[in-house]
């Protein structure tokens, strides 16, 4: 019985090493090409005075195409909208957003009012916490340019600081890379393959319009996720490229806000009660067990080939997480602790899902929103 279930872990530890193999094989930072049509870059902040400033110098430095960036204050109680003033730039521009009509959660409300302010071909949205490179808005487009793409997302290179961070951000590229067939993503048009990042997306702007754009998402939490099936669904073709090169981007500064902000996506991600017993078994399985039997293994309590099966999975989950690090650039400290991160990022799954019943609502920047019906 040992055995059979130290076999089970090897199959559920191939699946991500496979899938890894295939998708960082094609995963590529985009080039960068000289272009002509204006890319809008926009970026919706409420309270965001400690990024605010370095996030818009970074993009009015892009180079290799034509940018306009224009901030949208969503109702800051901070010097967001002093800072983004003082900045001083032809190029850009506030827009204070309106009040939050019933129906709307605060980001895509943000985002739909920053599109309609937007002159350019291509828009390309930023979290107020994103540093983009140079060159990001040229490479972005000319990605999207090259492949007929209307909508190209990628993740930016994850800055971690603190202990908490590092035992919850890598889960993002790590599901990402290991669980999605991404050439197959790129091969076939169903919507389920389709998923996009909001840290950093670039949409051709006839394309979002069309669509509704933040609009078809507006009662949702999670907008890229949601966006890019809805795109695929009105026939445009969407992409997920390499973005560890092209931006940088710290999304919490410790444990608690990193817990707080993966629970918010939860509730419309793994948190369901179909969905996620079944990602408990393939990650406990893959990634959790075969801790414990090579610990058992160690102290004789296992047969042979249990403890050596123990071992292979173990080691062909921390290869599988060693490669996605290294091709991602996050910190190769966090590789170790890997077995901790699986057991978080399921914690907030579940604390999710028991309790989203009693919570009825999930709250962010100061707003609460109703899940499980949206």
């Amino acid at each position: 019985m040992l055995t059979v279930l130290a076999l089970l872990c090897v199959l559920a530890a191939l699946l991500p090493a496979g899938l890894a193999v295939a998708n960082l094989l094609v995963l590529r930072s985009p080039e960068p090409e000289p272009g002509d049509d204006l890319v809008s870059i926009l970026i919706p902040a409420r309270n965001e005075a400690g990024n605010i400033a370095g996030t818009v110098r970074a993009a009015l430095a892009s180079t290799g195409v034509p940018v306009e960036v224009i901030v949208g204050d969503d109702h800051s109680s901070d010097d967001t909208a002093a800072i983004v003033t003082g900045l001083g730039d032809p190029r850009l521009r506030l827009a204070p957003v309106p009040d939050l009509p019933e129906g709307w959660t605060g980001k895509n409300h943000a985002c739909a009012h920053l599109a309609s302010q937007a002159r350019g071909r291509r828009l390309l949205f930023i979290d107020a916490d994103v540093t983009l490179e140079p060159q990001a808005a040229a490479a972005l487009s000319a990605h999207a340019r090259a492949t007929g793409a209307a909508l190209v997302s990628a993740v930016p290179r994850q800055r971690m600081d603190t202990l908490g961070e590092r035992l919850t951000v890598p889960m993002i590229n790590f599901l990402l890379v290991g669980y999605l067939p991404m050439p197959l993503m790129r091969r076939l048009p169903n919507p389920s393959l389709a998923t996009a990042c909001g840290q950093l997306v670039l949409f051709d702007a006839q394309a979002y319009a069309a669509t509704g754009g933040h609009g078809a998402v507006r009662a949702f939490l999670h907008d890229g996720v949601r966006l890019a099936p809805i795109f695929r669904r009105a026939g445009y073709r969407t992409d997920l490229v390499a973005g560890a090169r092209i931006a940088t981007c710290r999304m919490y500064d410790g444990f608690p806000a990193a817990w707080a902000g993966f629970s918010k996506n939860a509730h419309e991600g793994l948190a369901t009660p179909r969905a996620l017993p079944l990602w408990t078994a393939l990650l406990g399985l893959g990634h959790l067990l075969p801790v414990f039997l090579v610990l058992a293994g160690l102290f004789g309590l296992l047969p042979p080939e249990a403890a050596w099966l123990g071992g292979l999975a173990l080691a062909l989950s921390l290869a599988t997480r060693a490669a996605i690090t290294v091709a991602t650039r996050e910190p190769a400290a966090t590789i170790l602790l890997h077995p901790a991160s699986i057991a978080v990022a399921l914690a907030i799954q579940w604390n999710v899902l028991l309790r989203r019943e009693r919570a009825g609502a999930a709250t962010w920047k100061g707003r609460s929103y109703p899940v499980g019906g949206a």
